[in-house]
């Protein structure tokens, strides 16, 4: 049982200004593993004066500070790793192997990219006379979710490290217990009092609170679509810099020169990674027509193979999804796909056989849909692939493009250059060709209705950044 009932405000643990227990659940098993506090206004008040206060030398110190600072960093996450690899798998159900070799670990990537950006990174760019000059934004609120947690705590947190910003982090109450531990690795690297803060909490009080707050410069949002859209409101009257990485239902567009077996077999595999829990799965599999029962075939045979089952089971390839919500939509998603005809190939309602306990959803493929049923519309957060037949490229395009969101394309093709024209017209944030998929230098974020700005890399340096000219500075 974790008990991690403080809040890491200017540099110490603090109790809530009022308690307010939190049960954390382990999705797997149904039972407690855990409790945190949930926090007020008062506590983000606090820790926002914190940050506020910390910035105005924080915002000073040297590159090279800041580069020790990361090694520091990089090197107490290790000491940590695998009891953050566990608390990922205890609060959101990631099995042994993803939560040790993937979940865990973007967290170590995301500080030495960070690390390795910043060692050349410029600050400062002669224009003639004229000096432009990058600068660190303030205060920074950071709401994360739980599919990824670490993933998303880090990919904001280090970036704003390492160009001088200060911070108050809000980690998903449904999955924080990882979080916990980052707090503690960033007061053992010696980050200086104030820098990092941490206030557990949801979104309406904590989220809400951050958001619309005077002192917060700006607001790094990883969530819902829907969400999202209220951060954006609550933040808009003090006019913050608000971004956000939202929903995906992304096309997995199978070309006609595609080597099937290899390109279906592929896409399942990806959608069910994290039991489907990611924001850029890739949910929507687009099938030339002839092809489609050949396809359906290939599916059904790799949703055959898939271990579902106890997260701790070194066999085990997929877990539960988070929680008794999640499991619940899904299940009236699944029913709703049911009941509009799209045709099931594997899968269906209920938990698979043999579980009768955790929130586990059976791997469902579904076929022989259009793109204005529901489960070709909506973002499903679980293990169900929906497989659409197209007859033309042109309508495998259209109908990859007729979506909201925006935030991930696949095009799988026999011919680099035909795949390359292809992802050209996809209207997303990141196109992988072929199965390929980037590292933690490749900006990541979407289009339209998934989100604004980028994190990752380079890239993800820029929304911690205001930009200062100062003419003349060189007569």
């Amino acid at each position: 049982m974790r008990e991690n009932r403080q809040f890491y405000i200017n540099g110490e643990w603090v109790d809530p200004t009022s308690p307010n227990s939190f049960d954390v659940i382990n999705p797997a098993t149904e039972e407690v593993c855990g409790h945190i506090s949930m926090g007020s206004e008062a506590d983000v008040d606090k820790a926002v004066a914190a940050a506020k206060t910390a910035f105005q030398t924080f915002s000073r110190t040297s590159t090279q500070e800041r580069i020790e600072l990361l090694e520091s960093c990089i090197a107490v996450y290790k000491k940590y790793y695998l009891d953050i690899a566990d608390a990922i798998r205890q609060e959101m159900g990631a099995p042994h192997t993803l939560a040790t070799t993937a979940q865990a670990y973007t967290g170590q990537g995301h500080l030495e990219e960070a690390l390795r950006v910043l060692r050349a990174f410029e600050f400062e760019e002669d224009l003639g006379e004229h000096r432009i000059f990058k600068e660190p934004i303030g205060v920074c609120g950071l709401i994360t979710p739980w599919n990824w947690p670490i993933n998303q705590v880090s990919c904001k947190v280090a970036p704003a490290l390492a160009v001088g910003c200060t911070m108050v982090l809000k980690p998903s109450e449904v999955a924080p217990l990882s979080a916990y531990l980052f707090a503690q690795v960033m007061h053992e690297a010696g980050v200086p009092a104030g820098v990092f803060n941490m206030v557990n909490g949801d979104g309406p009080v904590v989220g809400t609170a951050l958001s619309k707050h005077p002192d917060v410069s700006m607001m790094s949002f990883t969530g819902s679509t829907r969400a999202g859209s209220l951060v954006a409101q609550n933040a808009a009257p003090t006019v913050k810099r608000v971004t956000q990485e939202l929903g995906g239902k992304s096309p997995n567009i199978i070309l006609d020169d595609a080597d099937l077996e290899t390109a279906v077999a592929g896409g399942v595999r990806h959608m069910y990674t994290n039991t489907g829990q990611s924001c850029n799965a890739p949910s929507r599999m687009l099938v030339p027509a002839a092809k489609l029962a050949e396809a359906e075939a290939i599916a059904a045979k790799v949703t055959e193979s898939v271990v579902v089952g106890d997260p701790t089971a070194e066999t085990t390839t997929m877990g539960p999804v988070v929680s008794e919500v999640q499991f619940n939509k899904i299940q009236g998603l699944i029913e709703q796909g049911i009941k509009e005809g799209a045709k099931v190939v594997i899968g269906g309602l209920g938990r698979p056989e043999g579980l009768d306990k955790g929130y586990f959803i059976r791997p469902t493929i579904f076929s022989q849909a259009n793109n204005e049923m529901t489960v070709a519309r909506e973002e499903i957060f679980g293990p169900v692939l929906t497989m659409i037949p197209y007859d033309t490229e042109e309508e495998a395009i259209r109908i990859a493009n007729d979506t909201p969101y925006g935030l991930a394309g696949y095009v799988q093709s026999g011919d680099l250059d035909h795949a390359r024209e292809v992802a050209s017209r996809i209207r997303a944030g990141n196109v992988h060709i072929n199965g390929a998929s980037g590292g933690f230098n490749v900006p990541f974020g979407g289009f339209k209705q998934s989100g604004n700005g980028r994190e990752w890399g380079s890239h993800g340096f820029t929304d911690f950044l205001e930009i200062k000219a100062v003419e003349g500075f060189g007569k």
